[in-house]
């Protein structure tokens, strides 16, 4: 039996949410499944991914072949990375606890790369709604000023007017 590691879709309607899911690769899309190993929600800023890391590794390495989106998932979460110092420590490249150690450098490498895109996503966040403040800063300034110059010319013109009727009242 061939098997394939897909999405399996749900959620309502425009607001997707997947299953990562084992299968045949004769089942339909959302049909009947073998295990599921985790979920992938895109709607979240990144996507949110919740993976059952030995289980998607032991399937991986028994042959199922990943949908192009679940191998860049599994991929972006490191299990194609184990199962290729595996591979190594097969080999007799290096033993296991190197391959856990450059496992360990390399997860932690990219937490941090992407800890420095969140920062930066939150820096230019901020700096956005300065700038946006700024503007209305300006904006308000304006219209005070617009404002004022409409009661300056409003006192402007009343002040004539009561000179007229005072001069009047004393004629």
């Amino acid at each position: 039996m061939a098997t394939k590691i897909r999405l399996q879709r749900g959620g309502r309607k425009g607001y997707a949410f997947y299953s990562i899911v084992i299968a045949d690769a004769r089942a339909p899309r959302d049909g009947k499944f073998t295990e599921k190993i985790g979920t992938y929600n895109p709607n979240t800023n990144p996507a949110t991914v919740d993976l059952k890391f030995d289980r998607a590794l032991y399937w991986v390495e028994c042959g199922a072949q990943p949908t192009d989106t679940v191998r860049n998932i599994l991929s972006r979460e490191g299990v194609y990375m184990m199962k290729h110092l595996r591979g190594g420590v097969k080999k007799g490249a290096f033993d296991e606890a190197a391959a856990q150690t450059k496992f360990d450098a390399w997860k932690q490498a990219k937490e941090s790369g992407l800890l420095a895109i969140k920062e930066k996503e939150a820096a230019a966040k901020k700096q956005a709604q300065l700038a946006a403040l700024e503007n209305e800063k300006k904006v308000n300034a304006a219209k005070a000023a617009a404002i004022a110059e409409k009661k300056a010319a409003a006192l402007a013109a009343e002040a004539p007017a009561e000179e007229a009727t005072e001069e009047a009242a004393e004629a």
